[in-house]
């Protein structure tokens, strides 16, 4: 049983010195919370992962096994694009230490059941960070509340052309072979 009087040490994937999700929301989220702690990263090359890790002023890695393989790291959060959650989460989940997965976990419902099944009895999460967005509770409450009817439009990636057509943008979420996505 962890200690509770300890500080539970955090470890984040993608964590990058000039911006991006991970700095954006997880590291302010972080810092707001008493008993966590920002231990360590995992970068996508050796020059990202040094520069990340001064900025940061935290060890830096540049695989998920040598990150959960820190001892101070408790907790790893995979902040990366979609399509590269399932091959960084699964060598995480080998070692036993607990995963914070950004939403949508996977880019189809087999990575997903996959995923599934390789964490066992390992303490998962998955990180639904809009739904506590003021601004996601907001638009929530007018369409529950009838105001501005059901959902129906497209995700705010995607524009009207000038000529009216619809443009969406051709990403793992909107290419059937990559996912269970919408075909454009």
């Amino acid at each position: 049983m962890p200690d509770p009087r300890k500080p539970i040490g955090v470890g984040i994937v993608g964590l990058s010195a000039t911006g991006g999700w991970a700095a954006g929301a997880h590291l302010p989220a972080l810092r707001t919370v008493d008993g966590i702690e920002l231990r360590a990263l995992a970068a996508s090359s050796e020059a990202s992962a040094q520069t990340a890790g001064a900025a940061y002023g935290v060890p830096a890695y540049t695989s998920v096994e040598q990150l959960a393989g820190d001892t101070n790291v408790d907790l790893v959060v995979v902040a990366v694009k979609v399509p590269r959650h399932r091959e960084l989460v699964l060598p995480v989940l080998k070692t036993g230490v607990p995963v914070l997965c950004e939403w949508p976990l996977a880019v189809d419902l087999h990575e997903a059941e996959e995923m599934e099944r390789a964490a066992g009895t390992t303490r998962t999460f998955v990180g639904l960070q809009g739904r506590s967005s003021p601004t996601f509770r907001w638009l929530a409450d007018l369409v529950s509340e009838g105001f501005v009817g059901g959902t129906c439009s497209p995700p705010p990636s995607w524009r009207l052309r000038p000529n009216g057509a619809l443009r969406c943008p051709r990403t793992w979420s909107t290419r059937s072979t990559a996912s269970s996505g919408p075909r454009c």
